[in-house]
């Protein structure tokens, strides 16, 4: 018995240094985070959100409380349970509000007012703490890339959802949920790659808005076009 009793308080003392060693190892890791890194961070969240906000704050969040990424102090808040339970139960309505035709888009014109200021603010979050000057900063281009990707996003699943299947909607949904989680790991391992990932991305996206606006154009005009005949149809 006291065999066992001394093999048990080995393995908690040994326990408890692992962990100390661990919160070490993080705690040097955040202090030593560079501005590269910081700014790909404020990037990723401020892209992201403008496509999945409650997946951004959740992910980012639950890994900031597991240890995997140590958060810059404007972003605590993100790892409190309030914040991840609410955060999760949002994300669980969102995963499947956008695979459905028509209410994908409805919940895109829901959010419109709520994703922009959002992935301002998580951007400013993780300069705000320790600089006011470059939290403001952050603030503008991470909203700036939040209006970007929500446009992008909001015109392709208008133009998804002019096909009556609902095969597309899911797939374009799941290529986005795989996007976000792709571009916030690359930014927290690898801020160069993810700053020259995102580059590409927004002149893609650009490119894609303006084709998907023309055709949408297009769509529109065919339909008033429509109309315009069954009305002079009707007329006397």
């Amino acid at each position: 018995m006291d065999a066992l009793l001394t093999i048990w308080n080995s393995l908690l003392g040994a326990t408890g240094t692992v962990g100390a060693a661990a919160g070490g190892v993080l705690a040097s890791n955040t202090k030593t985070m560079d501005m590269a890194q910081l700014m790909a961070m404020a990037a990723a969240l401020g892209w992201a959100s403008g496509i999945r906000l409650y997946l951004v704050v959740f992910i980012t969040g639950m890994a900031g409380m597991l240890g995997w990424l140590p958060l810059p102090a404007g972003l605590h808040v993100l790892q409190h349970p309030a914040m991840l339970a609410a955060s999760g139960a949002m994300l669980f309505v969102e995963f499947f509000a956008d695979k459905i035709p028509g209410v994908d888009s409805l919940w895109d014109m829901v959010h419109s007012v709520i994703r922009v200021p959002a992935g301002a603010a998580l951007a400013a979050g993780v300069f705000g703490a320790d600089s006011a000057t470059m939290g403001s900063v952050a603030g503008l281009l991470g909203g700036a890339l939040a209006a970007t990707s929500f446009a992008t996003k909001a015109s392709t699943r208008a133009a998804v959802n002019t096909s009556p299947e609902p095969f597309s909607n899911i797939a374009v949904s799941l290529v986005e949920d795989g996007a976000v989680m792709g571009m916030m790991w690359l930014a927290t391992n690898h801020p160069v790659a993810f700053g020259i990932t995102l580059a590409i991305v927004l002149i893609l996206s650009i490119w894609l808005l303006v084709v998907l606006l023309k055709y949408l154009k297009a769509i529109w005009r065919k339909l008033s076009g429509w109309f315009t005949n069954d009305d002079l149809a009707m007329t006397p």
